[in-house]
């Protein structure tokens, strides 16, 4: 039985391997490590694990930092880049080598191959058979290729007490003879796990659940050395909403996606992804400093978590009605200024940091908040949608040229002295106040949607507001467009 590290100072790590972007499972995963360091005083680490160079790009690498930073996830130590440490992972190799706890094997990749039809054939479990664990190396051919394969107990069991699956045992015959060094020199990746996390210091492995195996192989090696022992904790995999593995038509996408392509909030990714499979109480939106102060290991469920995209978009809008408007404005304007195919200017920057904290509350991301506060800057005459024109066609007969009326009389103008007056002309009218606003908003907007109406027409000005107006009633009268 794994006897664990947990009386040393807490120490653990992310280690992606950096062949693509940082995936929402990944990022989850980053996560945990980091607030269950945080939470009991300890250290997160992070480790790129580039040895399969055909794969690992600089691109990737990049991609993955840049996920991490805009989560905030920030590593307590510069990242270890694993391909570098390769002479390190040889050096224990050779050790293990020298003292018994390894061993060379020559067999040839064609009587590998043979070995595993025969197995198949047979329907035994594929596994390499130890053919050359109690020979001579001295049997080999001169100079012929080897790898190093790590000497494994076959008797007995290994007892994993993990911290989320729980009491988990595996039979020593059920594991072969891992190779730990490639007949090239280079080292496999679950030799270099394990080294690296020794000298890295990591005392808790949090990953996910797909590693549970390799936990018992990578233990062996561990014992092999007389390393300490770490804590595992092996946490479920995410799943669509549907119960099936996650995919890119559930919502598994690059952190950046979420970011660049949904318009979302690293906060709201951040508290979203603690409660994909961690839960305390009711609690629903717990920010950072919560989170270190809650988060432990028996929170985390035993079953896969759902991934619900619609939830996301839930908690993202309630992290946008509590973001600064000043930030919301820094990150609503290149999407704003896409949509235009144009840069707003200083004036329009003022409308909308004006009207920001109206129109937050409507949007559950960046692009619908973008997308809704277009009307301020389009030129005029505005473009009518479909439902301002069918809210100008049912308007009551001259409403709007008696609001304009109305509100051309305004002295001094302000959502409150607006409001006023166009509540006093539906009282004048007997009509409800919709009556006049609906068509009003139309003909502001050219929508029928928009933070609240008067906020919007003090925003929009006098001179702005009554021109809208004025080219909205034209068509009306059949005068054409405004010159």
């Amino acid at each position: 039985m794994a006897a664990g590290n947990e009386t040393s100072p807490v120490v653990t790590r992310f280690a992606p391997s950096p062949t693509g972007f940082l995936h929402i499972g990944g990022a989850r995963t980053a996560l945990f490590n980091y607030l269950f360091a945080k939470a009991n005083g300890g250290k997160f680490l992070l480790r790129i694990e580039d040895t399969d160079r055909a794969r690992s790009t600089d691109a990737a690498i990049a991609a993955i930092l840049d996920g991490l930073d805009w989560l905030n996830l920030d590593a307590d130590e510069p990242p270890v880049m694993q391909f570098e440490r390769a002479p390190r992972h040889a050096e224990v190799a050779n050790q293990l080598l020298a003292n018994g706890h390894a061993y060379k094997c020559f067999a040839t990749a064609e009587e590998l191959e043979t070995m595993r039809a025969e197995q198949r054939a047979a329907k035994l479990p594929m596994r390499y058979d130890g053919r050359w664990r109690e020979r001579s190396p001295d049997e080999a051919p001169a100079g012929a290729p080897f790898v190093i394969r790590l000497r494994a107990p076959k008797e007995g069991s290994v007892t994993i007490q993990d911290r989320v699956q729980g009491a988990v045992t595996v039979a020593n015959a059920e594991l072969d003879d891992m190779v730990l060094l490639r007949s090239d020199g280079t080292p496999t990746y679950m030799l270099a796990v394990v080294v690296d996390d020794h000298d890295m210091g990591v005392t808790y492995v949090i990953r996910g659940d797909d590693h549970l195996n390799n936990a018992f192989r990578q233990l062996a090696l561990i014992r092999a050395m007389g390393w300490p022992e770490p804590v595992y904790a092996h946490v479920p995999l995410i799943h669509g909403s549907d119960g099936a593995k996650l995919s890119k038509r559930h919502g598994a996408l690059g952190v950046d996606a979420y970011r660049d392509e949904l318009g979302m909030l690293p906060e709201a990714v951040e508290n979203y992804l603690l409660r994909l499979g961690w839960g305390h109480g009711d609690e629903e939106f717990i920010d950072r400093s919560r989170a270190i102060e809650l988060f432990d290991l028996s929170g985390v469920g035993r079953g896969p978590a759902r991934f619900d995209t619609k939830k996301l978009e839930s908690v993202n809008g309630h992290y946008l009605r509590l973001a600064d408007d000043a930030r919301l404005v820094g990150l609503v304007t290149p999407r704003i200024n896409a949509l235009l195919g144009r840069d707003i200017d200083a004036r329009e920057t003022g409308l909308l940091s004006a009207l920001m904290h109206d129109l937050k509350p409507r949007a559950k991301d960046l692009n619908e908040l973008a997308a809704a506060t277009l009307f301020l800057f389009r030129s005029r005459p505005l473009a009518m949608d479909e439902r301002a024109t069918k809210l100008l066609e049912a308007a009551p007969d001259n409403i709007l040229d008696a609001a304009r009326m109305t509100l051309g009389q305004v002295a001094e103008w302000s959502a409150e002295n607006l409001e006023v007056a166009v509540k006093g002309l539906a009282e004048a009218r007997a009509i409800g106040l919709g009556k006049v606003a609906q068509p009003l908003r139309a003909a502001v907007t050219g929508t029928n949607v928009s933070p609240g109406l008067f906020e919007v027409l003090a925003v929009l000005g006098r001179e702005e507001t009554l021109g809208r107006i004025d080219d909205a009633l034209r068509p009306q009268k059949n005068e054409g467009p405004a010159a």
